[in-house]
């Protein structure tokens, strides 16, 4: 019995992690009240993973209102943006089906000019990342 995993805590700043897809990947994360300053990483962006907690019904709104932000910049006008749907290891998670239709991402993505993937992910206890490392590997065109 390893006891109850660590409390997860919103991003507060801005992160960098490396990762091999086989290639270096530089991932920069940037914490929801740092929706200020995000334009200026547009320029460097080739993907951009939008995190969304679905377990946290009073954030559906803010956390649209920034997708749509960062959908309707220029700079990411063709960059690949995946979704995910995250803390789905929750009792109170909101489904896929759910997110999808508060968030109105059908007509999300058919406004949209880049292409959109959803998936439902859990941070903490891995679920989905092997679909986000290879959405990755397919939008960045690294050789898997």
């Amino acid at each position: 019995e390893l006891g109850e995993p660590p409390a997860t805590l919103p991003t507060v700043g801005t992160n960098l992690t490396d990762l091999r897809l086989p290639r270096k990947v530089t991932v920069r994360e940037l914490g929801g009240c740092m929706g200020p300053i995000w334009p200026s990483y547009y320029s460097e962006c080739s993907a951009l993973l939008f995190v969304v907690d679905a377990s946290n019904p009073t954030q559906v709104s803010s956390s649209c209102i920034q997708l749509l932000s960062v959908l309707s910049a220029a700079p990411l006008a063709s960059v690949p943006v995946l979704v995910l749907f995250n803390k789905i290891d929750l009792p109170c998670y909101m489904s896929l089906v759910e997110m999808k239709s508060l968030f109105r991402m059908q007509d999300i993505v058919s406004c949209a000019t880049q292409p959109i993937t959803m998936l439902e992910t859990s941070a903490r206890d891995g679920t989905g990342l092997a679909d986000v490392l290879q959405w990755l590997r397919t939008a960045l065109k690294d050789p898997s």
